[in-house]
């Protein structure tokens, strides 16, 4: 009995289980297929069931389908889920055994495999299934073919700390100054033309321009050939070398092989593939053409490592005549919640379109509060945390969103105080990151000369010069004389044991202490730290290190003055620092999560509170300089992933001030906010904090939504919607009295007396 002739017997109970679009996902088995599968919708279940739809249904045997993911948990997962499957089509066949399932059949790529191997059942944990990451799919490619491309089969893949000495060694070669050219950064322009499936001989002068004096692209030949030498690749390698090697006419049997050997093509989270993956997929798509990609463009918000939403967008003319299957019904949140989703996302231009929607219950509204300050949002999300476990809301269910990893101490603290247990996932504590501790070690030496741990940490940092030998010299001085590492410096440097630029360097260095040391009694404790991060060097390090990181760790080092600021005495401060860390007990219990939009994709909660909303912090402004629209599409493409993360109830709060850098700055409401379908959104701001306007935004309505939450005026006007004219003197609670400058309908330009020229709402201050 042939394979097909048992299977049309087979009965598929497990398509009665889908909803009408999810089961035309699996059904479509022939041609290009893209399932725009919005969140929560239900995507792997499709994905899963078409795999095992194509399986049980004989189309195709396990090696002949290529199914790509992009984490191994996911593969593992779809394996799983797949198996699970087969076993139950297998024990609902009468009498039928397991073995009546499809077996791999012999591997037309390997000649030498013994034919008797088609006749062994499959097994999960066989080679003969294709199904896996991208880089692990190609990783067992590259092991056949390693010899074109001057590998041997055995190649090592080197990580990350690999990549970055081998690169430091060439720069010592070429002369270059790793100080003025980090290799974090020319690693970084090395894997994005990786990245984009471009070998060495593919940079042009223009596609390389002046980086690093023009010379980046020799140094990423030599990058390649040392790899070559040293029979390793690196993970962009991976693919970049199996494109080299389908895009080689001389290799075109390999290409061939590979292209009838994958009669079925299944892709997950498309919308997140960059330029290299996708010319790999579509090279390998080429003969059947039966392709299936699941995704959401709404939430490709990777486009800072190199996602190329562009892949999901051109799918139609990549592949003609492809089949659109739209999955919209939602089975996680509540309608109101998918409502102020769906209308946020419909002002993005780049978009295929979709609208979600749920058979489940209308739910509440989300709800928008608007707060005077930074510390006055921290304690109104714990207090609404508190109030959730009042009516039996699981601290597990709970998460708070934030844009930016510096939002996170506000809450840190504030949950501490209020003994409210939490987490802070895919990402380390604000008082453990690397720029932090090194700030406060310096602090600590101040106020402590003999804090050994602090002094060897900042020592050298930024580098100085100060090699291992002078500091294992510095701790022999240190034990013989039963001292601190920092009168042991003292005493070598009076005692002229040390010699040339190190003394010189050390000796500053120990000046440098001992002035700020003495400033501490004149100027405050956060002037003086501001005075150290400068004079130190250590923020001039961060902004002239290029990598993605520095901006956060500058950003962080805002927030560290601006938590100095909430402390009478720096004394006090690192008290505080020792206790935050001191409770960072591991609960057994439950706890309350914190962490970025971008950490949270995958994830769902009952309830998710957004803090944040306002313009500059949420949309990034740094996200809009760099990438102007896109930018800001994929700002808008975040506000979407977190208002779908949750399943009953979402929070957005804003401030209308924050202290920025231990200077207060007035803050305007996100323009997400205006975006927000009205009749979803329940409103709860301060008076004077928030304006819930009843005109049109711009002069009009966009795309048919209704009045706007946040009214943002372009035509400046001699006077204030509340009357304010240039001239008037004002008093701003926070910034004290000052004269109007110039008005924008209920916005005002104030010259402050002292704290300077700033833009605040004309609900903030009252004429004096």
């Amino acid at each position: 009995m042939t394979l097909v002739a048992q299977t049309t017997a087979r009965s598929f109970s497990y398509l009665e289980a889908l909803n009408p679009a999810q089961r035309e996902a699996v059904e479509t088995l022939d041609g290009p297929v893209l399932v725009l599968a919005g969140a929560g919708t239900g995507k792997t279940k499709a994905l899963t069931t078409r795999l095992g739809h194509l399986l049980s249904t004989g189309r195709a045997y396990p090696g002949e389908i290529l199914s790509v993911t992009f984490t191994n948990k996911a593969a593992q997962e779809m394996k799983r889920r797949v198996s699970a499957m087969l076993d139950g089509i297998g024990k609902s066949q009468a009498g039928a055994p397991a073995a009546a399932l499809p077996v791999e059949q012999p591997d037309p790529l390997r000649s030498n495999r013994a034919s008797a191997d088609s006749l062994r059942p499959y097994n999960f944990t066989g080679e003969g299934w294709w199904l896996g990451t991208f880089h692990s799919l190609a990783a067992r490619m590259l092991r056949r073919h390693a010899e074109i491309v001057g590998l041997k089969s055995n190649f090592t893949i080197l990580d990350e700390d690999d990549q970055l000495r081998l690169l430091k060694q060439l720069l010592e070669a070429e002369n270059i100054d790793s100080k003025k050219f980090p290799p974090r950064l020319l690693m970084g322009f090395i894997q994005r033309w990786k990245d984009r499936g471009l070998p060495p001989e593919r940079i042009t002068a223009a596609e390389a321009g002046d980086i690093a004096g023009g010379i980046l692209p020799k140094l990423y030949r030599e990058y390649q050939e040392r790899l070559r030498i040293l029979n390793a690749c690196d993970f962009g390698d991976l693919l970049l070398h199996m494109l080299t090697i389908f895009r080689d006419p001389r290799q075109a049997e390999i290409l061939a092989g590979y292209q009838n050997r994958f009669k079925y093509i299944l892709v997950d989270e498309y919308q997140d593939t960059n330029t290299g993956q996708y010319l790999w997929l579509r090279l390998l798509a080429q003969k059947h053409k039966n392709i299936c990609c699941v995704g959401d463009d709404d939430q490709s918000i990777y486009g800072w490592r190199g996602a190329e939403i562009g892949n999901i967008l051109k799918f139609e003319q990549d592949f003609p005549g492809a089949k659109i299957v739209r999955l919209e019904q939602n089975y996680r949140s509540t309608q109101h919640i998918l409502s102020a989703a769906n209308g946020v996302i419909a002002h993005n231009k780049g978009r295929l379109g979709k609208n979600l929607w749920s058979a489940g219950q209308t739910g509440e509204k989300v709800i928008l509060r608007g707060v005077w300050d930074g510390m006055q949002e921290a304690a109104q999300v714990a207090e609404q945390i508190e109030d959730l476990q009042r009516h039996k809301v699981a601290l597990s269910q709970i998460a708070v969103l934030v844009r930016a990893a510096h939002q996170t101490r506000a809450f840190e603290e504030r949950f501490i105080k209020q003994s409210i247990p939490h987490k802070v996932l895919a990402g380390m504590r604000f008082y453990e990151r690397q720029e932090i501790r090194d700030a406060i070690a310096y602090l600590r030496v101040i106020v402590q000369p003999d804090d050994d741990l602090a002094f060897e940490r900042i020592i050298n940092v930024p580098k100085r010069g100060i090699g291992a030998a002078t500091i294992q010299k510095i701790h022999v001085a240190a034990r013989g004389g039963k001292t601190s590492l920092h009168n042991a410096l003292a005493a070598l440097l009076d005692r002229g044991e040390l010699a040339g630029k190190t003394k010189d360097t050390l000796g500053a260095f120990m000046q440098n202490m001992g002035r700020w040391r003495g400033l501490l009694r004149d100027l405050s404790h956060v002037e003086l730290a501001r005075i150290v991060l400068d004079e130190s060097g250590y923020t001039g390090m961060w902004q002239a290190d290029k990598t993605p990181e520095a901006a956060g760790r500058l950003e962080n080092l805002k927030e560290f003055i601006n938590a100095l600021n909430e402390f009478d005495s720096l004394d006090m401060f690192l008290e505080h620092v020792s206790l935050v860390m001191d409770a960072d007990e591991k609960f057994s219990g439950e706890q309350v999560t914190i962490m970025t939009y971008h950490a949270a994709k995958g994830l769902e909660f009952d309830v998710v509170i957004m803090p944040g909303w306002e313009e500059g912090l949420f949309p990034s402004q740094r996200a809009m300089d760099e990438n102007g629209l896109a930018g800001l599409e994929e700002e808008r493409r975040l506000a979407y992933v977190g208002l779908t993360r949750a399943r009953k109830r979402a929070y957005i709060y804003f401030a209308a001030n924050r202290l920025i850098y231990g200077s207060w700055a007035s803050c305007l409401p996100s323009r997400f906010l205006d975006e927000l379908p009205k009749e979803h959104v329940e409103v709860a701001a301060e008076t004077g904090v928030y304006k819930n306007q009843h005109q049109p935004a711009y002069g009009g309505g966009t795309r048919g939504r209704t009045a706007p939450l946040v009214e943002y005026s372009t035509q400046p006007s001699l006077e204030s919607e509340s009357g304010f004219t240039v001239g008037d003197r004002v008093f701003h609670q926070k910034f004290g009295h000052g004269t109007v400058a110039a008005t924008d309908n209920d916005k005002l330009d104030i010259k402050f007396d002292t704290a300077g020229r700033k833009k605040v709402m004309d609900s903030f201050v009252k004429k004096s």
